[in-house]
């Protein structure tokens, strides 16, 4: 069988049977009619619906971290008032349980990917909630995954849901492989937080029969059906040697000559400090707080978000945690806020800092909590606000911090608008920290869920380098840091790009911690910042990669 390509978005080799993954679930008949009862059925819906939420919140719970963040915003879909009077008018005209949901939520469906940005990314979450719904309704057994098997499978599919991934371990599943997604879709995200091999954008893959071996390279984008034994032989030897040379890189994240770079730790809660401790994370660079948020109808109290914060801050004593504000608003909405008006262009609209703005009473219980917990730990807190476009907005920002005890405020640059004006955001802000999956999606209007987008999503592409470059000499004009903790800290060979741009720290998912760390081992600061003008000089992302490389000669003995 011809072996395919894809996009490698979480790195090392995985093998086992095609588990190909598909939506059994019928299509309720457009004529399908009640039998009169109008108001049982209603309530019909809402307990399928309702059953969906809770079951998605259950496996939240048990899957923790970035997982269940994602999985109670999944089931405050299944929960949203507006589907469920959509679904209730549907059946008040005589249609049934099933087929309110399936027309419902098929014409929300339409609106989430007209959107196009975060809400066009839901798309694929909203299907999941509507087939999970319909299932209950028709009796049928809920999409899913087995948990376990007799050997670990490789999963295959069209694309996933967050609930079939959410409660796999790398004891039942070898590597996953979708024909959709980007290198920042939850695919992708939850298979690096695994640790396990994923390939993404790889047309043609459900094409492989069900059972059939797969290898499958998360470095190198291949997938490979019906291996022979020494190919498997070899991958899995390359893979082993590879990941022995990155144990052997242990400490602090430095280059060859002695360049200290700090390397950070992403997390979605405090379940997730115990994996950033394994990888020797020298501190968080990213803690994302939605966790405490999303999943409720009342806001979380003083007293649970203080203790939130505490636990992660005493975990990295003397040592920087760096906390993001909550980040709602487009496809992150807060159920116990008001109503919001509609609007046109929601990832465009009142999201990140604008809500938090609209919402003062919000920022500043979370800052209250933040301070308190920081004065109970001795790690260094820093605290930064998403979404800021303008110098007013981090000013504005800074000040509310330092009325609430909070010595250091940055902001996140994410936005080309903030990137471009760096210097004067700088003259407000103690420090930046460089988003570089929203950068990329609002600089080339690229929605990051979308496949067939990903060379536009590619952190390589000249033009994000550029803005990169921008907002680090927009930092040092002003004497402060810039550091990245989006997805491209991850990428070992770009790492040493950044660190050559002159970012000054890297954060990511813990797993990739081993092999950036070798890589920045392995190179000068001057290798660095020859491979980033090359990079610089490039006109395509294939050629940055390619010209970054030949000043890195150090990869070679990583197989990188």
């Amino acid at each position: 069988m011809t072996a395919l390509t894809g996009v490698g978005v979480s790195p090392g080799v995985g093998s086992g049977p095609a588990y190909v993954l598909t939506r059994d679930i019928p299509v309720p008949s457009p004529g399908a009619r009640h039998g009169g009862d109008a108001e049982a059925e209603r309530a019909e819906a809402t307990r399928a619906l309702e059953r969906v939420a809770a079951d998605l919140e259950e496996r939240g719970v048990r899957a923790g971290g970035e997982a269940r963040e994602i999985l109670n915003a999944q089931a405050m879909m299944a929960r949203d008032p507006g589907l469920a009077a959509g679904v209730a008018g549907l059946i008040d005209a005589g249609g049934s349980a099933a087929r309110a949901v399936y027309e419902e939520f098929g014409r929300y469906r339409e609106m989430l990917a007209g959107a196009g940005g975060y809400l066009g990314e839901r798309a694929a979450d909203l299907d999941d909630v509507r087939d999970r719904a319909i299932a209950v309704l028709e009796g049928l057994p809920m999409p899913g995954l087995p948990s376990r098997a007799e050997q670990p499978y490789v999963l295959i599919a069209r694309d996933l849901a967050p609930a079939d991934t959410a409660l796999l371990s790398k004891d039942a599943v070898a590597a996953f492989v979708t024909e959709q997604g980007g290198p920042t879709s939850h695919t992708a995200i939850l298979a690096r937080a695994m640790g396990v091999p994923a390939v993404v954008a790889c047309p043609g893959v459900t094409s492989i029969p069900p059972g059939v071996p797969v290898l499958v390279d998360g470095a190198s984008g291949l997938v490979r059906p019906a291996p022979s034994e020494e190919e498997v032989s070899t991958a899995r030897n390359a893979a082993s040697a590879r990941a022995a040379v990155f144990a052997a890189a242990t400490g602090p994240g430095m280059t060859s000559d002695g360049y200290a770079v700090p390397l950070l730790a992403n997390i979605g809660g405090p379940r997730d400090v115990e994996g950033a401790l394994e990888y020797g994370a020298e501190g968080i660079g990213l803690y994302r707080t939605e966790f405490l948020f999303l999943d409720r109808t009342t806001a979380p109290s003083d007293e649970e978000q203080e203790a939130a914060y505490l636990e992660v801050l005493n975990a990295f004593p003397g040592r920087r945690v760096v906390v993001r504000m909550l980040d709602a608003g487009a496809d992150k909405p807060l159920a116990f806020l008001p109503p919001q008006e509609e609007e046109p262009n929601p990832a465009l609209g009142q999201r990140g800092l604008r809500l938090l703005r609209a919402y003062p009473q919000i920022l500043n219980a979370q800052l209250g909590a933040l301070a308190r917990a920081a004065s109970r730990s001795s790690a260094k807190l820093q605290v930064m606000a998403p979404m800021v476009a303008t110098a007013e907005e981090a000013a504005w920002f800074v000040a509310v911090c330092t009325e609430a005890g909070l010595p250091s405020a940055g902001v996140m640059i994410e936005i080309p608008s903030a990137a471009l004006r760096a210097s004067d955001l700088a003259g407000e802000a103690d420090f930046f920290s460089l988003g570089t999956n929203d950068l990329a999606q609002y600089t080339f209007a690229a929605d990051r869920q979308v496949g067939a987008l990903t060379a536009l999503q590619d952190a390589w592409q000249p033009a994000l380098l550029d803005l990169i470059a921008l907002a680090v000499t927009g930092a040092v004009e002003r004497g402060k840091s810039c550091g990245v903790c989006g997805e491209a800290a991850g990428d070992p060979v770009l790492a040493c790009v950044l660190v050559g741009l002159g970012v000054t720290s890297l954060s990511m998912g813990a797993p990739a911690l081993p092999a950036v760390r070798a890589a920045l081992s392995r190179h000068t600061r001057e290798q660095c910042i020859l491979a980033a003008q090359a990079g610089l000089a490039a006109v395509t992302a294939g050629e940055a990669r390619t010209a970054a490389r030949s000043h890195l000669p150090g990869l070679a003995g990583l197989a990188l």
